[in-house]
């Protein structure tokens, strides 16, 4: 059943009200510089439509790992000075989250203005979902709005817990778009139905191959990962990473799947990382002294002509070490075949974390149908889990 969300409240329930929105500004930083404020920009629509409907706006939000204590390091201030910029509504900071200056700043917020307050994870309770301080923070707003879809998979005071204790408790519109792209892509998938799974560990993608093989008419495996997929077909695998304790379940997978896997037929090697000499080889060629970073030229064209046939892909995870050039053309390959595919017609989903960093690195993430905000709920959403962020909202009645 599909969530409420702030489309489906009434003005009343907005106007003059003060609606708290649990918002991802988990972003990137260099000292007190934001590197990346993509997270941020994502959640601009939400904040703007209850600005428009007479609301204030108080945002919640979590950065880094500070261990539910104060570090200046993990201060929200900053971002709120570059929120400042992407916006033409006055924004707040307050140094505090779950006390009465918090609830204070809040009651005196006037309609049309935003205020963000400290680090969630300052808070010891925080990550425990302790029911009192989700109860404090229910004190901050009138109606709760989870737009936080990239925390969504953390079961914390400020994502699940204060859904409990405020109502009504909706979803907001980039938690909208994602529940739609990658539940709609699970569920009602235009056909063929490609998924593109790389980066380095078999087992952090497990559940998702076991929930993805049914479903799909192909299945691309990329990245280091493949490796240990060669590794259980046989073949000489030199210094890449392989993850031993997990060949049976490759070899299990690869009987399985048959024709619906589709593994690189090449691979780029080289004798460390950082050495020069990156060459070419076939999967059965690989060296013993070299390591495979990136599948290879003949795997990057194929992967690509079976995006191309898409009418849905989903993508999860590198091909290789993109960030280390030159390993990092199968990850563009695989990148503008899906551009290419959006613009035949077929509906493209980035899975957020690497991939999604892949593809605003190579200026191609606006091409996409939709790319997540969420690297680790993305996962798990595929893999068939709930997630209690989104658990905790209210459904839409029928």
């Amino acid at each position: 059943m599909a969530k409420r969300t702030i489309r489906d409240l009434p003005d009343a329930a907005l106007r003059g009200k003060r609606a708290l929105v649990r918002v991802d500004f988990n972003v990137p930083m260099d000292g007190v510089t934001v590197t990346d404020d993509t997270r941020i920009t994502a959640a601009l629509p939400t904040i703007d439509a209850l600005i428009a409907r007479g609301a204030s706006v108080v945002l919640l939000s979590h950065l880094g790992r500070p261990k539910g204590k104060p570090e200046a390091k993990y201060s929200l201030a900053p971002v709120a000075k570059h929120l400042a910029t992407l916006t033409t509504h006055p924004v707040r900071f307050v140094a505090s989250t779950d006390d009465d200056a918090a609830v204070a700043a809040s009651r005196s917020l006037a309609a049309g203005s935003i205020l963000l307050l400290e680090n969630t994870r300052f808070l010891p309770g925080e990550e425990k979902n302790d029911a009192a301080l989700s109860q404090a923070l229910a004190r901050l707003g009138d109606v709760y709005v989870n737009d936080a879809f990239g925390s969504a998979h953390r079961a914390h005071a400020s994502t699940e817990g204060v859904a409990r204790f405020l109502k009504p408790a909706v979803a907001g519109l980039l938690m909208e778009r994602e529940l739609q792209y990658l539940g709609d892509a699970l569920a009602h998938p235009a056909r063929p139905f490609v998924a593109v799974l790389g980066g380095a560990k078999i087992s952090g993608k497990i559940d998702v191959i076991e929930q993805l093989l049914p479903k799909v008419d192909q299945l691309i495996i990329g990245g280091a990962m493949a490796c240990t997929f060669f590794r259980a077909a046989g073949l000489e695998t030199g210094q890449s990473l392989v993850e031993e304790d997990r060949v049976a379940m490759a070899k299990a997978l690869l009987a399985r799947a048959g024709a619906k896997l589709l593994l690189p037929e090449d691979a780029l090697v080289a004798p460390a990382l950082a050495a020069a000499g990156a060459h070419a080889v076939a999967k059965d060629r690989i060296p013993v002294g070299e390591a495979m970073f990136d599948i290879g030229p003949a795997a990057a064209e194929s992967f690509a002509k079976a995006i191309a046939r898409a009418k849905t892909v989903v993508w999860n995870g590198p091909m290789g070490v993109f960030e280390t050039p030159p390993f990092d053309g199968g990850t563009r390959a695989v990148a503008v075949a899906m551009a290419a595919a959006t613009a035949a017609g077929a509906t493209t989903i980035v899975g957020g974390g690497d991939s999604a960093a892949a593809v605003e690195q190579m200026g191609l993430a606006a091409k996409m149908s939709h790319v997540s905000t969420g690297g680790g709920a993305s996962l798990e959403f595929l893999e068939g889990k709930t997630l209690p962020g989104v658990a905790a909202l209210e459904e839409r009645a029928n």
